[in-house]
């Protein structure tokens, strides 16, 4: 018997015995994939987040009013939504007066923040935790779950060494770690979290170690008692959490996300720990659904399945009309940049963890010595251009609309007042369809015109681009490009 359809509410999951949870997870994951290949959208990231998202709900009360679950980007956000009654308006995924495809307070109370950018959840909940206090009422237990890529934003570390200094605030931090942001994640950070992940086994010697000492007659107890004194001792040459613990977080971890028992145990262990918490989980992106996990890139959001449409004829020729060109100017970019690459020796090209997302997929291939990818950091990416410009380099940042408002004070400042010559191109100007009014990108042309020494020029088709794109690159001071999303 299927036991997703009896799970309209929380309360109807806890009541479930734990050997129920397997066979529930599995339920989730092909609702999943039929649902939203059907309609569109965030796959792979849902497909990573099953058992966690089901751990969550079933030791937490997720309510208003009671324990409160924040999340990084919220495109994750799709199980939890199954389980906070929604599932009836899967259909209606990302479509006009449809379900959102991020969380959404204006959707259900169940969802704190309307979110889709990175690196504000930790912030965000615990800012809700200090209002809670401020306004006379109980904070209860805040959670804020964050992937690997996300919390290499400078808000999530500004964050983060806030809360970790306010011992008195009972806020668990999860980071997903899944390894991947819509692209693989990059940085000294994602080398830190291998680091930490290989401490898995670390964890499972000192057990061996432990039982081993035991073992020993006579002498064994008296010297496994030793044990937790040699990992004190090791601690700050092995503990994977250093970094953490440091900014005043009692880490824990890293857990297999997909093993839901453990998941359960582990959270059940944490519930009523006090002060700032850290769990490390690592998860598998597309997990479950062999496509996305040979592509969780490509499956990080997938369009609505094709349907069935009758063509209507053209009466005169009694001919199918001929279907309207694609302008398609992010499939379009990416050999462009490569093309002036090969005309401006000193051409670079910088993205926010977005190099499919704008096209620089080609580019980091063909020219990697050229290409800086700086994970969620916009505002770095920004500055970043503006000092490469003043070494001499002819910097080409692709960031979406949307993303580029968390840089506006680099472009004034950075760039405008030091007269950078710096491309900027745009990617998902005005209205982005399904995903929703965070990511529309409709603020670019207002909050760019003020700005001094910058240039905005608007392309209406593939051959405008490229002529515009060429102007840029010889044209002083910052040129900004905009374009809308694919079709």
């Amino acid at each position: 018997m299927s036991i997703l359809p009896t799970i309209d509410y929380p309360e109807d999951l806890k009541r479930l015995p734990r050997a129920d949870l397997e066979q529930l997870c599995a339920e989730i994951r092909e609702f999943l994939i039929e649902n939203v290949t059907a309609t569109g959208g965030h796959l792979s990231s849902n497909l990573g987040v099953v058992e966690l998202s089901v751990a969550l709900h079933y030791i937490f009360d997720i309510a208003e009013d009671r324990d409160r679950l924040v999340f990084d980007v919220s495109h994750q956000a799709y199980v939890h939504k199954l389980l906070t009654g929604r599932r009836d308006r899967f259909p209606t995924l990302r479509q006009t007066d449809g379900l959102c495809g991020f969380t959404s307070q204006y959707e259900s109370g169940y969802d704190l923040f309307h979110v889709s950018h990175a690196g504000t959840a930790v912030g965000s909940a615990l800012g809700y935790r200090l209002g809670r206090q401020h306004a006379g009422k109980e904070p209860h237990r805040t959670i804020a779950l964050v992937g690997d890529a996300s919390i290499g934003a400078g808000m999530a570390f500004e964050a983060l060494q806030h809360a970790g200094a306010l011992a008195d605030q009972d806020l668990l931090v999860i980071l997903n770690d899944n390894q991947m942001s819509i692209a693989k994640s990059v940085g000294a950070l994602v080398r830190y979290f291998d680091k930490m992940r290989a401490s898995e086994r670390w964890v499972e010697m000192k057990t061996e170690m432990h039982h081993a000492l035991e073992a020993i007659p006579v002498v064994g107890t008296p010297l496994a008692k030793w044990v937790p004194r040699v990992k004190e001792a090791l601690q700050h040459y092995m503990n994977p959490g250093l970094i953490f613990e440091e900014l005043g977080f009692r880490y824990f971890g890293p857990v297999d996300g997909h093993d839901v028992q453990r998941m359960i145990s582990t959270l059940r262990d944490l519930k009523d720990v006090k002060g700032p918490a850290f769990l490390h989980v690592i998860t598998q992106k597309g997990r479950g659904f062999d496509e996305a996990e040979a592509d969780p890139s490509g499956y990080h959001g997938v369009s609505a399945r094709p349907k069935v449409v009758e063509t209507c004829l053209i009466e005169a020729a009694g001919k199918q009309a001929p279907p309207a060109e694609r302008q398609d100017c992010c499939k379009h970019f990416g050999p462009l940049m490569v093309k002036f690459a090969e005309e401006h020796d000193n051409l670079v090209a910088i993205t926010a963890a977005m190099p499919s997302g704008t096209g620089l997929t080609v580019f980091a291939e063909k020219c990697p010595d050229r290409y800086y990818d700086v994970g969620i950091c916009e505002q770095h990416a920004v500055a970043l251009a503006g000092g490469l410009a003043r070494g001499g380099a002819l910097p080409v940042a692709a960031i979406y609309s949307t993303f580029l408002q968390r840089a506006y004070d680099q472009v004034f400042q950075e760039l405008a007042l030091q007269s950078a010559h710096v491309v900027l191109c745009m990617d998902r100007a005005g209205v982005v369809g399904g995903d929703g009014m965070t990511a529309n990108g409709a603020f670019d042309i207002a909050y760019l015109r003020p700005i001094p020494r910058t240039t905005l020029l608007a392309p209406a088709d593939l051959a405008e681009m490229e002529a515009m794109i060429a102007f840029s690159l010889g044209h002083e001071g910052v040129v900004a490009l905009r374009w809308p999303k694919a079709p």
